[in-house]
């Protein structure tokens, strides 16, 4: 099951660092958005990214070479004559089953349909359309061309050959694939970070630490490379919490249901470095500047 061109939906951070790692392993991309402005924004990103990556040797080939195999649409249905068709929308169940039903008209008939959700059930998206078995998860990491893993997940209808392709294709653009033979809220490694980082919100909540010596503590004790708070700064904090919402909803377990805390960061639009605010401050330039109290 060859794939050769890969569609895109939504040009935000992960859409834009997948559409970047299949162009520099010489997939020809289209990234789709409403939005014409951010999908400027996000070939300028890609365009900057890419070129520190071909500096530091890790992507051959030119600037010019690699953008040019990443074409922009604001049309979904324009995935017609792509293999792979892959939405990287922010957590909303309800916005994936519109887009999937509409990409599931417009796509062709062998073309695969897969979601970047980290939390979402596949299943529930492969219901959405005409093509169940054709249906499968392939969950990125942020910041996507820097990490290595790809969560490839087999929903209930997914088949043998379409996971495989999903294993194939993470492999050709450079991942390193985690299968996920059962479709579960939050698959394997959120299941296991999420209740990290609930606990690390609700013992801030309790005063029993800071967020920055539990960010701290994570680093010089858990070799992490970045802390909890970090590290959902840098995600964004509304995909963390829509990832935790979707879990239950899903599940009805309240131990995944959204602190406090992190409900009053949403709301107050403080959701990361995006917007210079999250659990830290940030400069123009994205730095960290202070705590966010």
């Amino acid at each position: 099951m060859a794939i050769n061109k890969v569609f895109i939906v939504g040009s935000g951070l992960m859409g834009a660092g997948i559409a970047q790692v299949a162009a520099s392993a010489g997939l020809s991309v289209t990234l789709c958005d409403n939005n014409a402005a951010a999908l400027e924004k996000a070939k300028k990103s890609i365009a900057w990214s890419v070129g520190k990556f071909i500096e530091k040797g890790k992507v051959s080939g030119t600037v010019e070479e690699i953008m040019a195999r990443i074409a922009l649409s604001g049309d979904l249905a324009a995935c017609a004559g792509h293999d792979l068709v892959i939405e990287a929308v922010f957590e909303n169940l309800a916005l994936k089953r519109e887009i999937f039903e509409r990409l599931d008209a417009a796509a062709d008939a062998h073309a695969l349909l897969a979601s970047n959700t980290s939390a979402i059930s596949i299943s529930d998206l492969a219901t959405c359309t005409k093509r169940p078995q054709q249906v499968l998860g392939l969950h990125f990491f942020s910041p996507v061309p820097m990490m290595a893993a790809v969560e490839v997940v087999k929903g209930q209808f997914t088949t043998e050959e379409v996971f495989q392709a999903g294993r194939d294709f993470a492999i050709a653009i450079g991942k390193e694939p985690i299968l996920v033979h059962k479709d579960v809220p939050g698959f394997l490694i959120n299941r296991i970070n999420f209740p990290a980082a609930l606990e690390a919100m609700r013992l801030v909540e309790m005063g029993v630490g800071s967020v920055e010596d539990i960010d701290k503590g994570l680093r010089l004790a858990s070799g992490r490379k970045m802390g909890i708070f970090e590290t959902g700064d840098m995600v964004g904090l509304e995909i963390t919490h829509g990832a935790l919402l979707a879990i239950y909803e899903e599940t009805k377990d309240p131990r995944w249901f959204p602190p406090a805390i992190l409900r009053r960061k949403i709301k107050a639009g403080h959701v990361g470095k995006k917007v210079g605010k999250g659990w830290y401050l940030y400069d123009e330039q994205g730095n960290k500047i202070g705590l966010n109290t």
